[in-house]
């Protein structure tokens, strides 16, 4: 019986259980210190407030997975790490005192310095377990016993290939060449236990609990492994290799059909409808800031350019999809009309186009896109689900029209009112490839941590006003 490795956040139990106990030593530790005796949980107020601790840690852990790949965090890695899940929970721990209107009720000597002692203090726990957990990872002698069925060219990259991750449930003991007789050989410091004739033998008399089949021949591999399946040997198939720009794999049915479906990025029915929920939430609020924006600026941009207060524009979205996309009108109404007449001066190298004190801005439409107030309509577009809060910035039909292939993996998801681009340099990025680069990234390691991340980081962009053209 094969049992499937733990991949939803119950599988680093133990770390969340140590976070959670590193957070309450540290508030008890700052209570002590500033009250002079008992615990805070002695105090109704106080209690309170670890128990609010207890659960905003719980949803922080929930929706942002910190704990992926955590044993193969170095120490540095580790530290930001920390520091990030800290800061983020006592931040949002600050903002429920706050909000409340509580803050008469509790010192924020023991808030900020349980703040400031709990980052220290979850370091070592963290650092201090993972070594526990590595060793006995290691040390586990009961571990299944692996072997590779592979051909000989290749053999020491699939192996190297294993190598990268030390800590795994399996161990590999040995090595069988299908297309060459190298019994006896050691490769990469495993050895050759058999060769394509008497693999089978070797099976059969020796302790192997899973065969990983590294072939392209498939009628070959289907025939080894209903061999191996009879003898009770869990079976893997190697189907194709992870690469940084398809991480996101799955085998399902369709049809009729046993399939790996593979993706720049797969994400989970949870992380999706969350996304969407932050999307909905965000939209209204935007919204509410568009009225009020409408009543400042609609008055100016109408007197200092006759026309339409709002620029409306058909984008490309998700995958190819047109949507209409909808600004504060920052330009004067011929504005498309004399970009012809500016190409030259576009200093993006590429399918987009920016330019130096743009003639065609009206006196208002600069201070608009200095701070981005031009962009607020487009939580109408967020709200409608043609766009999302994070995402890449959807170009028009033109500029895609133009795309090479690769570039169209920019549209692999919904466009964003923000993302990697703006956050990363906003309009002084002057390279196109640059900017796909960046996109190509945000796709392929995106998770939900990251469009808070991005978040925060585009609202200090804005408020500097940092590379607006």
């Amino acid at each position: 019986m094969y049992r499937r490795e733990k991949r939803s956040w119950m599988k680093h139990l133990d770390f969340t259980i140590f976070d959670i106990l590193c957070a309450q030593f540290s508030y008890i530790v700052l209570y002590r210190y500033k009250i002079g005796t008992g615990l805070p949980y002695d105090s109704e107020w106080y209690d309170r407030l670890g128990i609010v601790l207890v659960l905003i840690q719980i949803c922080i852990i929930f929706f942002l997975e910190p704990y992926k790949d955590i044993l193969r965090r170095d120490k540095i890695q580790e530290f930001k790490k920390v520091v990030v899940s800290v800061s983020l929970s006592f931040g949002c721990l600050i903002l429920y005192v706050y909000g409340m209107k509580l803050a008469e009720a509790y010192s924020r000597v023991i808030l900020y310095g349980t703040w400031a002692l709990s980052i220290p203090v979850t370091y070592v726990f963290r650092i201090f377990w993972k070594n526990h957990v590595r060793r006995r990872v290691v040390e586990d002698k009961n571990r299944a016993v692996m072997v590779l069925f592979t051909a000989n060219e290749g053999v020491e990259d699939c192996i190297r290939e294993f190598e990268k991750n030390r800590y795994r449930n399996y161990v590999i003991k040995g090595i069988v060449i299908m297309d060459k007789d190298r019994e006896g050989d050691v490769i990469r410091d495993v050895p050759v236990v058999a060769n394509a004739d008497n693999f089978l033998d070797y099976v059969r008399t020796n302790v192997v609990d899973e065969v990983f089949i590294n072939s392209n021949d498939i009628s070959k591999s289907e025939l080894i492994s209903d061999e191996l399946l009879e003898m009770g040997v869990t079976v893997h198939f190697k189907i194709m290799h992870n690469s940084k720009l398809s991480p996101g794999k799955v085998v399902e049915p369709l049809g009729n059909y046993l399939v790996m479906t593979s993706c720049m990025n797969i994400a989970s029915n949870r992380q999706i409808i969350i996304k969407r929920l932050l999307d909905i939430l965000g939209g209204i609020v935007g919204l509410i800031l568009c009225g009020i924006a409408f009543i400042i600026f609609a008055p100016i941009i109408k007197s200092q350019s006759p026309g339409p207060v709002f620029f409306k524009q058909i984008r490309v979205g998700k995958n190819g999809r047109r949507f209409k996309l909808y600004k504060f009108r920052s330009m004067h109404v011929n504005a498309e009309e004399m970009k012809a007449e500016l190409q030259e001066q576009n200093k993006i190298s590429g399918n987009m186009f920016k330019i130096e004190d743009d003639p065609r801005i009206i006196p208002i439409g600069r201070f608009m896109r200095k701070y981005s107030i031009d962009e607020l309509p487009q939580f109408w577009n967020i709200l409608k689900g043609d766009m999302s809060l994070v995402g890449t910035r959807p170009p028009t039909e033109d500029e895609f029209e133009n795309y090479e292939a690769h570039h169209r993996a920019r549209l692999g998801i919904k466009p964003g009112l923000t993302g990697m681009w703006q956050v990363s340099g906003r309009s002084d990025i002057t390279d196109f490839e640059d900017v796909v680069a960046l996109d190509t990234a945000y796709i392929s390691n995106w998770n939900l941590g990251m469009d808070i991340r991005i978040l925060f980081k585009t609202i200090v962009v804005v408020f500097k006003g940092n590379g607006a053209v």
